[in-house]
C-alpha cells in the first residue's frame, strides 16, 4: 500500500486525510443543523458543545493536508481542468479560513480555549477586542456555509466526471483502487 501520492492516484495518507476530514466537516455541518433547526433540544446541546473543539481538530487537519499535498505536488494526480485546480484551491483556503476566525473571535472574546484540554490560549479580564469580533462573526458563518456549498458541488463534480464518456473518472484516485 502506498503511502504517498502518484500521478494515478493520491497515497493512504491523502485519502485518509481526505475521508477523514469528510466526516469531521460532516459532523460539522449536522452540529449548525441542530443549531439551526433544532435549538434548545438535547441533540442541540450536544452536538454544538462539540462544535468549536472539532474546528479546532479540522483547523490542526488542514495545516497538515497542506504540508503533505505541497510535499507531493510533483507526484499528485494532474487536475482535470483550471476550475478544479481552482475549486481545491478554494477549498483548501475555506477550510483553513473558516476555524481561523472563529479562533481568532474566541480570542478576542477574552474567554480561555482548551480544545480536548489543550490550553491553547487563556482567557483575559476587561474588554473583549471588539477588531477581532466582530470581522470574525460576520464571515465566520457565511463563509462555513459557503465551504459547505463547495463541497457539495465537489462532490456532484466528482460523480458527474464519472459519468461523462470520455471524461477523467476522478473518484477511483481518492477511493485507492483503480
Amino acid at each position: 500500500m502506498q503511502l504517498r501520492d502518484n500521478a494515478e492516484r493520491y497515497g493512504l495518507v491523502s485519502r485518509l486525510l481526505h475521508w477523514g476530514m469528510a466526516l469531521v466537516l460532516l459532523w460539522q455541518l449536522l452540529s449548525v443543523a441542530a443549531r439551526v433547526l433544532l435549538p434548545d433540544t438535547a441533540i442541540d446541546d450536544f452536538l454544538w458543545s462539540t462544535h468549536r473543539q472539532t474546528g479546532f481538530l479540522l483547523f490542526v487537519l488542514i495545516g497538515f493536508r497542506i504540508v503533505w499535498a505541497l510535499a507531493n505536488i510533483s507526484r499528485r494526480p494532474p487536475s482535470v481542468s483550471l476550475a478544479a485546480r481552482l475549486g481545491h484551491i478554494l477549498l483548501y483556503v475555506l477550510l483553513f479560513a473558516v476555524p481561523l476566525l472563529a479562533l481568532v473571535r474566541q480570542y478576542g472574546s477574552g474567554r480561555a480555549f482548551e480544545p480536548f484540554g489543550i490550553p491553547l490560549f487563556s482567557g483575559f479580564d476587561g474588554d473583549s477586542i471588539a477588531w477581532m469580533i466582530q470581522p470574525a462573526s460576520l464571515a465566520h458563518g457565511a463563509l462555513g456555509w459557503t465551504l459547505f456549498a463547495l463541497i457539495v458541488g465537489h462532490i456532484l463534480m466528482a460523480f458527474w466526471h464519472r459519468r461523462q464518456p470520455g471524461w477523467t473518472d476522478v473518484l477511483p484516485r481518492m477511493w485507492g483502487r483503480n
